[in-house]
């Protein structure tokens, strides 16, 4: 690099999004490579200098990053609940192993609003490439080389660097003496290889953290896979089960803004909701969010949708985008009852929850579409969870069905729990303005419910005190403790 001023980074003219997030990963087997720095005289270990006018990085120390975390941190649930800021990130991997990675890494929807570009070659690749171009916010590279011939790579990419990119290492030697002279040198963060895709994105988030960024809840799509399922009612009795049951503040987002039946399913006639917010989504704050969000019971608010044809609902995506993610500020839990539509928003709002539940009945409308929305989901959603599929209204008197077992197998998804035909118990609770655990709380339907919070949440259900004797022996011959 010469003496001159490198061009900024055409990356930088985007605003960076407040964005952060804490996801764990499944521990990888270390690489016992022997010392890295046996080839390296204990004098040699000297700072990297570049030639006289150049200058060096400006880049901060991360934490290390070797796969030294449990397999439980792995199933964290806040990495999908916010995405890459809007920077440029370009990967140089070596091997083909870390070249996958990289790529469904840069597929990943949290990296949507990132530029990516993925090159293999590794640090000599880099090296060759910024000669003549400048450097992206954010450079990862990969090397096989042992100590001596990392560090000299590391001082020749210093010299086409610009000053504001970000490196980070992905190295084959998991030794603390390494890291340490990596970060000394002025690298980013040194990782350990075979790397992950999600271990790829962790990293990157917490070299671009904002320690202000506001809470973001983790967010639960239900959406049929035909109108009738029962999407809605099985969304609003999981959300209910989840507050009430798993003890977690929770909220419900109806998006069926004319035809919408939270309201009703929890006996409420709220003034305000969401056709207000998307109207002026810029004006949402935390206290107009506050007074527009319906108490229904200590746990549990309501975002309600109107549900009236008297105007027309006109909303781009960039509102329901906007109105999401301020919603999923207020409560742990944001279960998002989706209407049965397909439109730009809609998309949008699947692909970036954390858990998507498909709610289909056995009949061949409801498997075709069911499979469709599961392959395009399992597309834009490489690294997640594949979507639940609830199996609801089964054994239904007098209709034909496909049997649970041939359905399964066309489909390719085990159901994550199945709910037999009970019009009873669903048109008491409908009718009562109640949910199936208040009318109903020994029937099946209410088990299968609790089975599939409890398999969405990995929660066990809060156990709840017994309460003390009220009988007369209780009271002359208390119970000894």
């Amino acid at each position: 690099m010469s003496s001159q001023a490198r061009p900024t980074d055409p990356f930088d003219a985007f605003d960076d999004a407040e964005d952060s997030f804490t996801q764990n990963y499944e521990a990888a087997d270390a690489i016992d490579l022997g010392d890295p720095f046996e080839d390296l005289p204990e004098d040699d270990l000297q700072p990297l200098t570049p030639a006289a006018g150049l200058p060096r990085q400006a880049l901060t120390a991360a934490g290390f990053g070797g796969n030294e975390v449990s397999a439980s941190e792995l199933l964290g649930d806040e990495l999908g609940a916010v995405s890459i800021p809007r920077i440029g990130i370009h990967f140089f991997p070596e091997n083909d192993t870390t070249l996958q990675a990289c790529d469904t890494a840069a597929l990943d929807r949290r990296m949507a609003r990132a530029q990516s570009l993925v090159r293999r070659g590794g640090i000599e690749e880099a090296i060759a490439a910024y000669q003549h171009e400048p450097t992206p916010s954010l450079l990862i590279v990969e090397s096989s080389q042992t100590a001596h011939g990392l560090l000299e790579q590391l001082g020749r990419l210093a010299e086409v660097c610009d000053t504001n990119t970000k490196v980070v290492v992905i190295g084959a030697h998991n030794d603390i003496s390494l890291y340490r002279e990596l970060i000394r040198q002025g690298v980013s963060e040194y990782m350990v290889a075979p790397v992950k895709p999600l271990q790829l994105i962790k990293s990157i988030a917490t070299l671009f953290n904002d320690p202000e960024t506001p809470f973001v809840g983790r967010a639960i799509a239900f959406i049929g896979a035909r109108g009738g399922a029962g999407s809605s009612v099985l969304a609003h009795n999981f959300a209910h089960s989840l507050s009430e049951v798993m003890q977690a503040n929770t909220v419900i987002a109806d998006y069926d803004l004319p035809f919408g039946t939270a309201g009703l399913d929890f006996n409420q006639d709220p003034l305000q909701g969401m056709a207000d917010a998307l109207n002026e989504p810029e004006r949402l704050d935390q206290v107009l969010l506050d007074r527009m969000l319906t108490r229904c019971t200590e746990r549990l608010s309501l975002f309600s949708a109107p549900a009236s044809l008297d105007q027309d609902y006109l909303a781009d995506e960039h509102a329901f985008e906007e109105v999401t993610r301020k919603v999923r500020s207020v409560a742990p839990f944001i279960v998002m009852d989706l209407p049965h539509v397909w439109t730009p928003w809609l998309k949008k709002c699947l692909i970036a929850a954390d858990e998507v539940v498909i709610v289909a009945t056995p009949d061949l409308a409801s498997l075709r579409n069911a499979k469709n929305l599961i392959e395009l989901l399992k597309s834009f959603r490489p690294n997640d969870n594949p979507p639940r599929v609830v199996l609801n209204q089964v054994d239904m008197p007098g209709r034909p069905e496909i049997p649970v077992k041939d359905f399964t197998a066309a489909l390719g998804v085990a159901p994550a729990c199945t709910i037999a035909f009970d019009a009873k118990t669903f048109g008491q609770a409908a009718n009562n303005g109640q949910m199936i655990a208040e009318c109903a709380p020994a029937s099946k339907a209410h088990e299968a419910l609790l089975t599939l919070t409890s398999t969405i949440t990995g929660r066990a259900p809060e156990t709840k005190k017994k309460a003390a004797s009220s009988s007369l022996i209780g009271k002359f011959f208390p119970k000894k403790t």
